[in-house]
């Protein structure tokens, strides 16, 4: 039986590897974003593998917008089955470079807009009984880096809000799940559309998985919603117990070498667009899809997240292994 589900930041990214992912599966998608040139070409792709869909262009910063695509969603597609927070924007900068107004609005929209998209959809879950949420956090979530003040905040505080709203829904004895994804470093066209104040363009940190990797996590995640979080990719559980062994050792090599690792100097940050204030695939913009510019680099499949999901047990083994090698890769460059 085909589920409702609905997906934040569908027009781009993690979020938009993620809808296809679900209407590969026969889900009935409801695609929220701001810019509706992505939604579109997302939709498209969707309804191609035979989903129905529905698009609603949303500033999920905005709680009474969101609560009225829910009224939508709810009338044209019928009770949500599943709701996945994507959304979210920042600024690549040093901390001292970022004005208030800039780190207010990468807060509301990605710490808040999970806050109030919940609010919105969880009620509603309740009252049938029924429902899965699904956090879509980062390393970062546990794991503060230079140059990303502003994410690293809000993935903590969805971090915190979720752990303290899981433990409500345990206390309550209820049907509705709420899990969350740890992601890797992921190749999504953030790093040519967030706001960056940086002397060259922007990069994720290797090891870089294709969104593809993130999408069939949240879907899986998204079935098996009792786990209280997923990882994904070695290098996130490697970073997750380096930072737990080791948080000291880890501040002064991420001091040394986070600069740095985060800037690729053979690209160019001209004709970039900035999504801060405004989608980068308005009216006026183009479809960036789910791949950024780092296909070159990137993995298609991570081996942890295969044994994972078909072998729960002997996944998290491997994952703590190879999160083991990690930290001594870490001590041992700091010696």
């Amino acid at each position: 039986m085909s589920r409702v589900v609905v997906v934040t930041g569908a027009s781009g990214g993690i979020g938009r590897a993620t809808v296809a992912e679900f209407a590969r599966r026969g889900d009935h998608v409801a695609l929220i974003a701001r810019g509706q040139t992505g939604l579109d070409a997302a939709a498209a792709a969707c309804q191609e593998l035979g989903a129905k869909t529905l698009t609603v262009p949303t500033d999920v910063s905005d709680a009474d917008a969101v609560a009225d695509a829910v009224d939508r969603i709810e009338t044209e597609l019928g009770p949500i089955d599943v709701w996945v927070n994507v959304a979210f924007t920042s600024v690549f900068s040093k901390f001292d470079d970022i004005t208030p107004e800039e780190y207010r609005r990468a807060t509301e929209v990605s710490y808040l807009g999970y806050v109030y998209s919940t609010m919105a959809v969880l009620p509603r879950m309740k009252n049938r009984g029924h429902g899965t949420i699904v956090h879509v956090g980062s390393a970062l979530a546990y794991r503060g880096i230079p140059l990303q003040t502003a994410y690293c905040g809000a993935k903590h505080a969805i971090q915190g809000f979720h752990e303290a709203l899981r433990c409500e829904l345990l206390h309550e004895h209820s049907n509705v799940h709420v899990t969350m994804v740890q992601m890797p470093a992921v190749n999504t066209p953030q790093f040519s559309w967030v706001l960056s104040r940086l002397p060259k363009h922007p990069q994720p940190v290797p090891p870089i998985y294709q969104p593809e990797v993130a999408a069939r996590a949240v879907v899986f995640a998204a079935d098996h919603p009792r786990r209280r979080e997923y990882w994904v990719g070695a290098s996130t559980v490697g970073t997750l117990l380096a930072n737990a062994v080791a948080p000291g050792i880890l501040d002064r090599y991420l001091g040394r070498t986070g600069f740095a690792s985060q800037q690729n100097g053979d690209l160019s940050t001209e004709g970039n667009v900035v999504n801060l204030w405004e989608p980068a695939d308005g009216e006026q913009g183009r479809d960036f899809g789910a791949r950024g510019v780092f296909d070159d680099k990137a993995r298609a499949g991570s081996p942890q997240q295969w044994v994972a999901h078909r072998y729960p047990q002997v996944g998290v083994a491997a994952a703590v292994l190879a999160g083991a090698a990690g930290v001594a890769m870490a001590v041992g460059r700091r010696r």
